[in-house]
C-alpha cells in the first residue's frame, strides 16, 4: 500500500486543527482505559492513605450517581464548552449546525439524532463540546447529549463528561431533565435558560456497526422508547440528521453474519458497547490510522413534533408519532442530501 504523507507546507491553522483533533481523540482514549489502570494501581500499590482516599472516591462516585444520575444542571462552566481547543476540533472537519425551525424555550425537547456513525461527532460537538453556535440559534435552550449510563461510573472520565453537558440515557435521568419547569421564575432557571434539549442517538451501538462511508443505514423501526419517553414527559421530538457523519471514519469490514460481526454482536449483548475497529488517517499521513478524516458534517435540526402528554402512552399513538419521525427523517434526507453530501446521487437512506 502506497502511503500518502501529509505535505510539509500545510497552513499553520490546519496544523492546529489536526493537533486539536488528535489531542482530544487520543487523550480520551487514554483516559477511558487508563483511569481503570490508575485506580487498580492505587488500590494495589498505594499506601494505606491513598487506598483509603481512592475507596472513598469510588464510593462517592457510586452514591452520587445513584442519587443525582451524575447530571450537572445548567450549562456548566462556559470555558469547558466553548474554548480554543474545541473550536479547532470543530473547524477540523468542519462541523456545521443548520436550523430549519424555531425551538421555543417554553417546553423541553428530545432530539432524535441520526446517524450514530462511529463517534457521533456532529451531535457531540454542536451540543456538547462547543455550544456557541447552538446558543446563537436556539437561545434559552440548554443542549445536552445522552450517553450510556455506565460511562458515569468511569473514574475521572465521568467528570469530563459532566462538564461537557453529557447526561445518562437512563430512564430516570431523562425523566429528571425532561420534566424540569419551563417557568422563567423557577429556581432551576436562574441561568436565563428555561428549556432542556436532550439529544439521543437512537440507533446506538447497533447503528454504529453499520457505519461505513456513504452508507446511511439507520436503526429505528423497532426503537420506540424515545417516543414513549417524549409522551410520558410531554416533550416535543425534534428529528435531526448529521450529513457526513458516516464519512469521517470507516471500520474493518463487518458484513452481517461474518465472524467479525458475530464477535461484535456478542460483545454488544454483554456490554452494550460495539467493539469497533476504526479505519481512518494518521497524524502525518492520509492513508491509515484511526483518526477521523477531514469531512464536512452538517447537523440539520428539524421541526419539533408535539405530543400529547400521557403517563401511560397508547400503543397506537406511539406508532403514529414514531411513523411521523421516520417520515420527517426521510423528507429531511431527500431535501438536503444534494446540498450537504458530495456526489449524493448514489446515497440512499435505509431504515432498519
Amino acid at each position: 500500500m502506497k502511503i500518502e504523507w501529509a505535505p510539509i507546507g500545510v497552513p499553520m491553522e490546519r496544523r492546529r486543527q489536526t493537533f486539536a483533533m488528535a489531542f482530544l481523540i487520543l487523550s480520551f482514549m487514554v483516559l477511558s482505559f487508563g483511569s481503570y489502570f490508575f485506580v487498580a494501581a492505587v488500590l494495589y500499590y498505594g499506601s494505606l492513605l491513598w487506598r483509603t482516599i481512592m475507596v472513598i472516591y469510588l464510593v462517592y462516585v457510586y452514591a452520587n450517581h445513584r442519587r443525582t444520575h451524575s447530571i450537572m444542571d445548567g450549562n456548566g462552566w462556559k470555558i469547558s464548552r466553548n474554548n480554543w481547543l474545541f473550536r479547532h476540533y470543530r473547524d477540523y472537519f468542519p462541523v456545521q449546525l443548520v436550523k430549519t425551525a424555531e425551538l421555543p424555550p417554553n417546553k423541553n425537547y428530545i432530539l432524535a439524532s441520526f446517524p450514530h456513525g462511529i463517534l457521533g461527532t456532529g451531535i457531540s460537538i454542536n451540543m456538547g463540546l462547543d455550544i456557541s453556535k447552538w446558543l446563537k440559534l436556539f437561545p434559552q435552550v440548554r443542549p445536552k447529549v445522552a450517553t450510556l449510563d455506565q460511562n458515569f461510573l468511569t473514574p475521572i472520565v465521568r467528570g469530563l463528561l459532566r462538564s461537557w453537558g453529557l447526561v445518562s440515557v437512563s430512564k430516570d435521568a431523562l425523566v429528571y431533565l425532561l420534566t424540569k419547569s419551563n417557568d422563567p421564575k423557577h429556581k432551576d432557571n436562574r441561568d436565563g435558560f428555561t428549556s432542556n434539549a436532550v439529544a439521543i442517538l437512537v440507533g446506538g451501538a447497533q447503528e454504529a456497526l453499520d457505519s461505513h462511508p456513504g452508507k446511511y443505514i439507520l436503526t429505528l423501526k423497532n426503537r420506540k422508547g424515545f417516543v414513549k419517553m417524549a409522551i410520558r414527559t410531554g416533550s416535543s421530538i425534534v428529528p435531526t440528521f448529521s450529513f457526513g457523519e458516516v464519512d469521517i471514519l470507516d471500520q474493518v469490514a463487518n458484513p452481517p453474519n461474518s465472524r467479525v460481526r458475530r464477535f461484535q454482536d456478542f460483545v454488544k449483548r454483554i456490554t452494550g458497547i460495539s467493539p469497533l475497529i476504526p479505519v481512518g488517517r494518521g497524524i502525518f499521513n492520509y492513508s491509515f490510522g484511526f483518526l477521523p478524516n477531514r469531512r464536512r458534517i452538517v447537523q440539520v435540526v428539524g421541526a419539533p413534533i408535539d405530543v400529547v402528554q400521557s403517563d401511560q402512552p397508547d400503543a397506537a399513538y406511539v406508532d403514529k408519532i414514531h411513523k411521523q419521525v421516520i417520515e420527517d427523517l426521510e423528507k429531511m434526507f431527500a431535501k438536503y442530501k444534494d446540498q450537504y453530501i458530495p456526489n449524493s446521487k448514489q446515497d440512499k437512506l435505509i431504515i432498519h
